[in-house]
């Protein structure tokens, strides 16, 4: 596969919804305090996106991440922002969010990504959101200047459609972009040894955890959050009869201090 096609593939994975089941609580929450599932449940989010909430626990998600108000963010792949809006609720107004993509995740389907996170963004509705519709190597932030970055469903692809070198160099641009101490969030749908991962848009958990390594991430830990053990992991994502049931892992890695 040539290295361009896992853009095509990462569209594909996140433009799908992945209803599961089980609204989540809001753990971070103080008692008094509006927490992020509250504000995630009210608001103008689009119905689309609080359909896909039991499914993604976005706020338990944040908070297994540490996300806080006030921190500086990376959506990695953003594609059409579900993410983007989460984070941007998450960190609230002394926060910023930057939303980047790839040119080719936005050009695809006829810019559906584009479109999508054009609407999601008009009006100036999440101010904390800044776009940056460049490849990862092309993004022009200051060294060590973001807290968090998150990439959602997407890593699969570019492990499987461009080489371990590939996911090596993707990483090196996100530890180059977080402070020390800061932390990258993968969510990805588990894949099992033998298996076709790269036609099932799979991968293995272990291989994302030693990829990280391998980049000089430390590997805090991993949540079962996003778990489903009835998905035997032989069947492709997109499948009717899994999607949006797919097992998913959740680690968490940091850059050392």
């Amino acid at each position: 596969m040539q290295p361009a096609n896992w853009f095509v593939l990462v569209s594909l994975a996140i433009l799908a919804a992945h209803p599961m089941a089980g609204a989540a609580a809001d753990p971070a929450a103080e008692p008094g305090e509006v927490g992020l599932a509250q504000r995630l449940a009210g608001g103008d989010r689009a119905e689309a996106d609080k359909q896909r909430d039991p499914g993604r626990k976005p706020a338990d998600v944040v908070a297994f991440l540490g996300v806080e108000p006030g921190s500086t963010v990376v959506d990695l792949i953003a594609a059409g922002g579900y993410y983007t809006e989460v984070l941007s609720l998450a960190v609230q107004g002394g926060g910023t969010v930057y939303a980047q993509n790839p040119p080719r995740v936005l050009e695809f389907r006829d810019g559906a990504n584009d479109k999508a996170m054009t609407k999601r963004l008009e009006g100036d509705r999440l101010p904390n959101v800044q776009r940056l519709d460049l490849d990862l190597s092309e993004v022009k932030l200051a060294p060590g200047t973001v807290d968090f970055a998150i990439t959602a469903l997407n890593f699969h692809d570019i492990y499987n459609g461009s080489g371990s070198a590939e996911a090596q160099a993707f990483l090196a641009h996100v530890s180059k972009l977080l402070k020390p101490g800061g932390v990258l969030g993968v969510i990805d749908h588990s894949g099992s040894a033998g298996n076709d991962n790269a036609k099932l848009h799979r991968i293995e958990e272990q291989k994302v955890r030693e990829a990280g390594k391998q980049a000089g991430f430390e590997v805090v830990e991993g949540s079962d959050l996003l778990r489903n053990p009835a998905d035997d992991l032989s069947t492709g994502v997109f499948d009717p009869a899994i999607r949006g049931h797919t097992d998913r892992f959740l680690l968490k890695f940091r850059k050392p201090m």
